[in-house]
């Protein structure tokens, strides 16, 4: 089957799937309402400039100020004598780009290396530098594009010549150039008549992102479930990638397009922590603010010959799985995976190339360090945009992500010892409501619990169980004397 993107449109968000073999590698999902702002230029002002942390705030004119490293601004800056406030100045008008989305309690990430990416380059107006991409691996092709580059870019600007344009021509190349150099004149036009903060850029949405960062000569199809969006891509492609226009499909069945190819089935697997392999182990990925933590398991795997093996097996297909899991996931940052121990040193290094061998597949810069001196794989991987776990699901309201609650016998401990300072105050000895949880109320209605508890405060208690109540909250209501 090879590789298929589905794109599935509604007007309240729309999501992209990417299938190898028939297996689901990478999924994206945009709302509507949330906006895309990775890759927006603005033109913004200066807030703060905090030189203890070598950054400032940006106003973008959005709820969270952008966060501008100094490092981000000026390389040259970036070294222990320069100052953030060396090269920075509140109230001052800057051109910035985001270079990755909010997150949690953070504002976005802003540089001032501005990029404009189109189907075959991505231009750099602030820098002079050629770069060709890393996928492409024939030297000769590799210096073809490169004498091309040199003579398609703007003078004093660079150039990165992306995968897709491997075999181009310098026509193609040109065209493009061209027409992102007329967007970067029209963009600093708009600059100097504009007043900070303001959008001069604004990326397009995932449908044309596709288009640009994923459709090339190694995807089979590109099938879309809606129409409108279905003639923008043709009327893209007919422009810059005519021969790509048999490969898009209309999906046009009576059953939903994600369901149709299976998609919407492993989607729902995102959720959970425990992924289960062919062999009849399984891996679990935690994820925290500062890393993603992912174990492996034999599980089931009883295995057929020795324990050595047993465990190399296992650890092989978890390396594979794991690579599947960070694309799909898009899980981004510090990586740390415990494999099941393995005390070969040729069977660790096999699972260690294993894994790196998964991940060249990956669009997303990865990097993998080795092992430590606890026998635990380190990895990096890019984080850019908010993953999919952070798009489709919200933190809990109940155990705000810890993944854990008080157990009842804890919460009604709490109330016992509620119940003794308010009995120290001496006061006059009122009859008290206690509101909790059912499940909470369920432990203190246990037999001759309440009683006894009446019996050590000296006072007439009832129990009313509130469902609405949070499992760890609790009320005491003083009642009316007899």
């Amino acid at each position: 089957m090879g590789k298929v993107i589905i794109a599935s449109i509604a007007p309240e968000e729309t999501r992209m799937a990417m299938l190898e073999d028939g297996e689901l590698m990478e999924a994206s999902v945009e709302r509507t309402d949330a906006g895309h702002i990775v890759g927006n230029i603005y033109k913004g002002k200066i807030k703060n400039v905090l030189p203890g942390m070598q950054a400032a705030f940006i106003d973008i004119g959005r709820d969270k100020n952008a966060f501008l490293y100094v490092g981000d601004i000026f390389p040259r800056f970036a070294s222990h004598s320069a100052q953030a406030d060396d090269v920075l100045t509140i109230g001052q008008d800057i051109l910035v780009q985001i270079a990755k989305d909010a997150g949690g309690t953070k504002g976005p990430r802003a540089t001032t290396h501005l990029t404009l990416p189109g189907r075959y380059v991505v231009l750099m107006p602030t820098v002079d530098f050629i770069g060709i991409s890393r996928r492409i691996a024939d030297d000769a092709e590799r210096e073809r594009l490169k004498v091309i580059a040199e003579k398609v870019r703007p003078a004093g600007m660079g150039i990165i010549v992306r995968t897709v344009a491997e075999g181009k021509s310098a026509e193609d190349l040109a065209r493009d150039v061209h027409y992102l150099s007329n967007l970067w004149n029209a963009l600093t036009a708009r600059a100097k008549r504009v007043n900070a903060p303001a959008l001069l850029y604004r990326d397009v949405d995932l449908v044309i992102r596709i288009v640009r960062d994923y459709l090339s000569h190694d995807i089979e199809q590109f099938i879309l479930d809606n129409r409108e969006a279905y003639g923008r891509v043709c009327d893209l492609l007919s422009y810059n990638s005519p021969e790509l226009l048999p490969r898009v499909k209309l999906h046009q069945g009576p059953d939903a397009i994600f369901e149709h190819y299976g998609v919407e089935a492993e989607l729902e697997k995102l959720g959970k922590r425990h992924i289960w392999l062919k062999c009849g182990g399984y891996i679990v990925i935690d994820q925290t603010e500062a890393l993603t933590v992912i174990d492996v398991n034999t599980g089931k795997f009883v295995g057929k010959t020795n324990l050595a093996d047993t465990v190399f097996r296992a650890n092989l297909e978890a390396a594979a799985e794991i690579a599947r899991q960070l694309r799909l996931r898009d899980i981004g940052g510090i990586i740390i995976i415990d494999f099941i121990d393995m005390d070969s040193e040729e069977h660790q290094q096999a699972v260690l190339a294993a894994l790196e061998e998964k991940l060249k597949k990956d669009r997303t810069k990865t990097n993998v360090l080795g092992l430590t001196g606890l026998g635990l794989v380190e990895m990096t991987r890019k984080k850019t945009r908010q993953n999919l776990e952070s798009v489709i699901y919200s933190v809990c309201p109940w155990c705000e992500g810890r993944g854990r609650l008080q157990s009842p016998e804890t919460v009604v401990i709490n109330i016992r010892r509620q119940l003794r300072k308010i009995t120290a105050e001496n006061g006059p000895v009122r009859p008290l409501l206690i509101q909790a949880h059912p499940r909470v109320a369920e432990v203190l209605l246990r037999e001759g619990q309440l009683a006894r508890m009446e019996q050590e405060f000296s006072r007439t208690l009832t129990v009313e169980p509130v469902e609405a109540m949070h499992p760890e909250t609790f009320s005491i209501l003083l009642g009316q004397l007899s």
